[in-house]
């Protein structure tokens, strides 16, 4: 297996989730906010489910079905959140996924670290497709999406069920000729 990938940015590195974080994934993925946005992070979050949410990222990357980023700032090396890739290797193609503390949320920081992880995964795992899913109660992540050249697919209405009740994602996209023609900057092989 590869050594695990470490990325950076003007603001941030983005780098292997350590045993370290788990004090800081806990107090921040805690916040009842990060919770209602997300699928799969349970409200209240104990030690455990960091621990746990570790492991499963690891063994991803083991199998090479996905690769999840702790996401620090570069400035104070301060945990903030997490973004990954689970990916289909027979598809070449992957669905990113991402969360980030409250405390950080509003400066354009997970614009900025998924703009890393789709150079990664066009240029790195030459992936020929990314996508990714937002409960339409949260806009501001298909903005982040958006921002970074993703093109809405459509919706999938009362796709999934959280908390008791339905709630119907909105789907996104960017495919290889597409971030090549949007990004200009873009390093596709």
């Amino acid at each position: 297996m590869p050594p695990f990938p470490r990325l950076e940015t003007p603001r941030l590195v983005l780098r292997e989730l350590a045993d370290a974080d788990v004090p800081r994934i806990v107090a921040l993925a805690s916040d009842d906010a990060v919770a209602r946005n997300t699928l799969n992070m349970p409200h209240p979050y104990r030690p455990d489910y960091a621990q746990n949410w570790l492991k499963i990222c690891r063994e991803a990357h083991e199998l090479g079905a996905g690769v999840t980023f702790a996401i620090e700032l570069r400035a104070t090396d301060e945990f903030i959140g997490g973004i990954g890739l689970k990916i289909e290797a027979r598809f070449d193609r992957a669905e990113v996924g991402y969360w980030l503390g409250v405390p950080y949320w509003n400066q354009g920081l997970m614009t900025e670290a998924l703009a890393a992880v789709l150079r990664y995964g066009f240029d790195e795992l030459l992936l020929n497709k990314i996508m990714a899913n937002h409960t339409v109660q949260n806009p501001g992540s298909g903005a982040v999406m958006l921002k970074n050249g993703m093109v809405k697919e459509g919706e999938l209405v009362e796709h999934v069920k959280r908390d008791g009740e339905y709630h119907t994602l909105a789907q996104y996209r960017l495919t290889r000729s597409e971030y090549a023609q949007r990004l200009p900057q873009a390093s596709v092989l």
